[in-house]
């Protein structure tokens, strides 16, 4: 008998053993709620306690359904597993046991052994063109593969932060069985799945919440996205904390990682949700939970979430690479090196330091007692490149050599690396903010994109806001899919593959029990990194990001690691040259 797997859901629509299906609905707003079903005429639904409305009906999966509210008008299910089209149409009742799994032994893998790649499912193809991917992700030595997010959004292209049915996964990139197999593929590879899902908002365009449950926002505080959603209700902290358990157990995803967290008021609904997470998986089985959290908050990472997303390390990195002050990168730019050191050794760099971009309000608390793979390390991300005018990476900006030492770093240090498609193939293809919205959402959004650059210094002669891609246009999208370099893409591949092999064999093993020795620099540039490892040896990284050659104090250990000939020598005489890294293994004591 194969095994399914599903999670059973305490609203939606659920398929019942006597196989008539439960439909349950929270409306609080609404003093009548009917069901209708496939067109047929309306069935009135029974109203429960605390506004939740409630029928069973005869019916099998595939069914189509929404609910008429008092107004007249029909609204899709905000627990929908699936739509019949878009986010305006009906639901569909779904069988989530229907997946026959292949790879039912399969516990994850721990988090130090975590490489991930994130990717865009839509530039991939869907999900059946993200599955037929993942033999060449795993032969370059990436561990884990995560999605952005899939939850189901207006039209056909998005970067997924638009969603409004947290539960449905988008019908663009195929269905939810297909996704299953995309799963299902992975861990026969020994890939390990991520999820980024979004809790702080909900997108602009068919999300009908406040029509019949205005209570689950708050009047009293907004995000830059629109109105907050109030996590001080507990139908509210249930939806979301349903929404993460169901995407681990149903979809056997082994990580999730929440979107800007800083924007939910109510912080401690993300200990309570993790802790469910954990209470809710199988004895032995591996699953991880990552944040991004623009305030620096490391409390989370002492309970039970693995790491965060290290945006101080990558605006240094940027920094130091591009020369670029603008922005959130000013806090950044007055002694690199330094903060640089500190990122490695202690993770965050603001740790209740005056940030001057932040008209000079403290961020951040202290995170130095933490092990380094509490920080998710990367040069770019979809954030950091998408949320530029023109979408443009740093293979735009930065020459070779010098990107190449900053590669290095990034997958070597003890920290857990994330590499955003097509670094590896050294890919100028830009990453461009894309939506498909229509009508004054169109225009709102193209207008709002150009407004927010308006300040922008760095645009190329002839160059200004009306340069800037419209994101709802087609080819928009089009240009973001990924195309290799030319000229780079093969020797850049290798070097992936050849550091992350240096990472497997020699590294990974010993991060469990990793610490900071600490890390001195050089301005503006060099920075020397020391580890103690798991086994008591010692690890140290020398890199010089800079352009003209630097002296340094002498290390120690055996060469694992070399950006150019003759560079551990010189290391260990004192010297580095620029656009160079050095990565040296001691041995225990």
């Amino acid at each position: 008998m194969k095994t399914k797997f599903a999670h059973d859901l305490p609203f939606g629509a659920s398929l019942l053993p006597s196989g008539a299906t439960r439909f349950r609905f929270w409306a609080p707003a609404q003093k009548q709620v009917s069901l209708e079903i496939d067109g047929a005429a309306p069935m009135p639904m029974k109203a429960t306690d605390d506004g939740w409305f409630e029928r069973e009906v005869a019916c099998s999966a595939g069914t189509s359904y929404r609910y008429r509210l008092d107004s007249g008008v029909s609204v899709p299910d905000p627990a929908s597993r699936a739509q019949a089209d878009d986010v305006h149409g009906p639901s569909l009742v779904v069988d989530p046991r229907r997946h026959d799994w292949r790879h039912t032994e399969w516990r994850g893998r721990p988090w130090h052994e975590t490489v991930l790649y994130e990717l865009h499912v839509g530039a991939f193809g869907g999900f059946a063109g993200v599955q037929a991917a993942l033999p060449v992700l795993a032969d370059l030595g990436v561990t884990a593969v995560e999605l952005m997010p899939i939850n189901d959004f207006p039209g056909r292209r998005n970067w997924g932060y638009d969603g409004v049915l947290p539960f449905a996964p988008d019908r663009s990139y195929g269905t939810p069985d297909e996704l299953k197999a995309l799963v299902d593929a992975a861990h026969g590879l020994g890939l390990m799945m991520f999820l980024d899902v979004v809790y702080n908002h909900f997108g602009p365009d068919g999300n009908y919440l406040s029509a019949y449950a205005p209570a689950f926002f708050r009047e009293d505080i907004a995000t830059p996205w629109g109105a907050a959603i109030d996590f001080r209700r507990p139908e509210v902290r249930r939806y979301f904390t349903e929404n993460a358990v169901y995407w681990v157990n149903e979809y056997r995803f082994d990580g999730l990682r929440f979107d800007a967290v800083h924007a939910i008021s109510e912080a401690d609904w993300l200990d309570e949700m993790a802790a469910e997470v954990r209470r809710s998986v199988e004895p032995g089985r591996h699953v991880h939970l990552v944040l991004e959290h623009d305030g620096n908050v490391a409390d989370h990472l002492r309970r039970d979430f693995d790491a965060q997303w290290n945006d101080d390390a990558h605006h240094v990195l940027h920094t130091m690479l591009t020369g670029e002050r603008d922005g959130y990168y000013a806090d950044y730019a007055d002694a690199p090196a330094r903060r640089l050191a500190r990122a490695l050794s202690e993770g965050f760099i603001y740790q209740g330091d005056p940030s001057a971009y932040r008209n000079g309000e403290g961020r951040g608390t202290p995170s130095n007692d933490l092990p380094p793979t509490s920080f998710v390390l990367f040069l770019q991300n979809h954030d950091q490149i998408g949320n530029r005018p023109f979408g443009d990476r740093l293979t735009s900006h930065v020459d070779p050599e010098r990107l190449e030492a900053a590669i290095a770093v990034q997958l070597l240090a003890p920290h857990v690396p994330m590499i955003f498609m097509g670094e590896e193939e050294a890919s100028r293809s830009p990453f461009l903010y894309f939506t498909d919205h229509k009508g004054d959402l169109a225009d709102a959004v193209r207008e709002g994109r150009r407004r927010e650059f308006a300040g922008f210094k760095a645009f190329a002669p002839g160059e200004g806001t009306s340069s800037i891609p419209d994101p709802n246009e087609p080819s928009t999208f089009e240009r973001s899919r990924l195309v290799a370099d030319a000229e780079q893409g093969t020797a850049r591949r290798h070097l992936y593959r050849r550091l992350l092999g240096i990472r497997r064999e020699s590294l990974t093993g010993r991060l469990q029990g990793a610490r900071s020795l600490g890390a001195s620099a050089v301005e503006p540039a060099t920075v020397v990194a020391r580890w103690q490892l798991g086994d008591g040896g010692t690890f140290t990284l020398v890199c010089n990001l800079g352009s003209d050659p630097a002296i340094i104090e002498s290390v120690e250990g055996d060469l694992l690691y070399e950006s150019r000939a003759g560079a551990g020598a010189a290391a260990r005489s004192g010297r580095i040259a620029g656009a160079t890294t050095v990565a040296l293994l001691g041995a225990a004591s």
